[in-house]
C-alpha cells in the first residue's frame, strides 16, 4: 500500500506513536460494553486499538480517498462500522447502537463546532475524549477574564466537568504540526439548561463583540435590545458596563433566564 500524504484542507495530522493510544485509554476509561464514536480515524491506528477494547466503534470519516487504507487496518474486525461524510452534516444522532463516548484526534479545523454541536446534537455522548489543538483545549476549560475564556468554554463548562488533561508531543503525528496539541476529556454534567438553544444564541451573542460592553454586543448580535439586556444585567446584580469575560459561566444561565422574561424580547429578536 502506498503512503498517504496527509490532507492539509482538510486538518489530517495521522497518529503514529503508539504511546499515546495508552493515555486515551486511561483517559476515555474505555470499558468492553462501550459504545464509541470517532471522528476522523484517518489511517486507523486509533480505530484499531478502540475496536479491540470496546463493543462497537462508529467511525466518521470525511475522506474517501483513505478508504483503501481503513479497510486494510480495519480487515476482520466486525465491531467497527466505517461512515465516510462530513460529520457536521451526518445525523449521528441515529448512530445504532448509540454511542456513550467521543473518543477521537479530532481534525483541527472542525474540532470546536464538533464538539459544541455534540452537546445537544449528542445528547447520547455521556463523555468525550478528544486530540485538539492545544490553544483549543485551554479554551474549552478557559476562566472567565482570560484571554481563552469566551462562548465555547461557557457551553462547554455549563455542560460538562473536565476528567483529565494531557499535553501532546508534536512528534506522535504525521506530519508533524506546527502547534502544540492536548488530550482533554471531560463528561456531561447531567441535563443541559433548559432553553439550551435560547442560552446558546445569549453566549454567542455575548461574546459577538467580546472588546464592547455586553449591552451593546447583545444589541448589536440582534438577540436584545440595549435597555434590555441592561435591565437584565441589573436583574442578575451586574453594572451595564460589564464585558462577556467577566461573567462566570453559571451567571449565563441567570443573564439568559432575566431576558427571557424582558419584556418586548420577541420584538427584538433576529428573524429566523
Amino acid at each position: 500500500m502506498t503512503r498517504h500524504v496527509a490532507n492539509k484542507v482538510l486538518g489530517q495530522h495521522f497518529l503514529v506513536d503508539d504511546n499515546i493510544l495508552r493515555v486515551i485509554e486511561r483517559l476515555a476509561d474505555l470499558d468492553p460494553a462501550d459504545v464509541v464514536l470517532e471522528i476522523g480515524p484517518g489511517l486507523g491506528m486509533l480505530t484499531v486499538f478502540l475496536a479491540d477494547r470496546v463493543a462497537h466503534v462508529h467511525a466518521v470519516e470525511l475522506d474517501r480517498s483513505l478508504e483503501p487504507r481503513l479497510g486494510e487496518a480495519l480487515a476482520g474486525r466486525d465491531n467497527v462500522s466505517v461512515v465516510y461524510g462530513d460529520a457536521l452534516r451526518l445525523d449521528l444522532a441515529a448512530l445504532d447502537p448509540a454511542p456513550r463516548k467521543l473518543v477521537a484526534n479530532l481534525p483541527y479545523n472542525v474540532a470546536t463546532p464538533i464538539v459544541v454541536e455534540s452537546l445537544d446534537g449528542l445528547p447520547m455522548v455521556d463523555s468525550w475524549c478528544v486530540m485538539l489543538q492545544r490553544e483549543v483545549a485551554d479554551r474549552f476549560f478557559g476562566e472567565p477574564g482570560t484571554k481563552a475564556y469566551g462562548a465555547v468554554s461557557v457551553l462547554i463548562q455549563l455542560a460538562t466537568e473536565r476528567t483529565g488533561f494531557h499535553p501532546v508531543s508534536r512528534e506522535v503525528f504525521r506530519p508533524r504540526p506546527n502547534v502544540e496539541s492536548a488530550l482533554v476529556a471531560f463528561r456531561r454534567r447531567g441535563p443541559l439548561p433548559p432553553r439550551y438553544r435560547e442560552l446558546k444564541r445569549v453566549v454567542e451573542g455575548a461574546f459577538a463583540h467580546r472588546r464592547k460592553t455586553l449591552p451593546n454586543s447583545l444589541e448589536l448580535a440582534r438577540v436584545a435590545s440595549r435597555p434590555q439586556a441592561v435591565g437584565a444585567l441589573e436583574a442578575i446584580g451586574r453594572r451595564p458596563d460589564t464585558r462577556a469575560e467577566a461573567l462566570e459561566p453559571a451567571e449565563f444561565l441567570a443573564l439568559a433566564a432575566a431576558l427571557h422574561a424582558a419584556p418586548g424580547l420577541a420584538q427584538a429578536e433576529a428573524p429566523a
